[in-house]
């Protein structure tokens, strides 16, 4: 059901859309904040990272202006909002390293390289993409997938669990995968049974599964026999 604030935002967006607004992308700022067009803070934002769409900003860990998190989770189909699993990645250990930083450290190949002598954000290393098999030195190139996309696992019972086990997945190495950003975003919230990457078919549908099954989330019949067919043909 579209509420109020939701119909606020369409308007916004259809007016980009028509081309009435200059302003025609979603910015990320350095501190994770996504700022659509709606922000009262978007036409003073001149260093940024775009985004073609909030959903697609927010995927890749980022969250909104405070002012806007309440209409982003009245909106969300089903009650879903990435707020529901936290506001972006979380640093639970207080190391400065959150969970994209650890992610990245522990999937690089060789020793990663730090932004500043406190080690809290990686800027280089050596990744191989799960996803196609290619080597990516520069950590801007990255974006930490969820292997179980957060909107699914809602879909699929993560609605019912407690906030702290929501963020808990939501940052759980286990589901965290250092792979290409064009190819993350393209995924978005499928399932295998949409969406499956160039290469590593096997290795994806395996950990894919692999976590459904560590967090008891729940599949259709159809979803259970599709996911074997699928392990049988890539793992074969």
């Amino acid at each position: 059901m579209k509420v109020r604030i939701f119909a606020v935002l369409a308007a916004v967006f259809g007016l980009l859309q028509a081309g009435l607004v200059q302003a025609d992308v979603v910015k990320k700022t350095s501190s994770g904040i996504c700022h659509p067009p709606a922000s009262s803070y978007y036409d003073r934002i001149q260093n940024f990272e775009p985004f073609s769409s909030l959903d697609s900003c927010v995927a890749t860990g980022g969250r909104l202006p405070k002012n806007l998190q309440v209409a982003r989770a009245e909106t969300g189909q089903g009650g879903y909002s990435r707020s529901q699993f936290g506001h972006g990645w979380d640093d639970a250990d207080g190391d400065c390293q959150n969970s994209r930083m650890e992610a990245l450290a522990a999937q690089s190949t060789a020793p990663v390289r730090y932004a500043s002598d406190k080690q809290c954000r990686v800027v280089a290393g050596r990744w191989i993409s799960p996803f196609t098999g290619k080597v990516i030195h520069d950590a801007s190139a990255i974006d930490i997938d969820h292997v179980v996309p957060l909107k699914w696992a809602w879909d699929h019972g993560a609605d019912q669990w407690s906030r702290e086990r929501r963020e808990q997945f939501a940052n759980d190495l286990v589901n965290l995968w250092s792979v290409e950003l064009s190819l993350n975003r393209q995924k978005g919230a499928k399932g295998p049974d949409q969406w499956l990457p160039p290469a590593g078919q096997c290795q994806y549908v395996s950990r894919f599964l692999r976590v459904v099954k560590g967090y008891s989330l729940k599949l259709s019949n159809a979803e259970a026999a599709g996911y074997r067919e699928q392990v049988s043909g890539y793992c074969g």
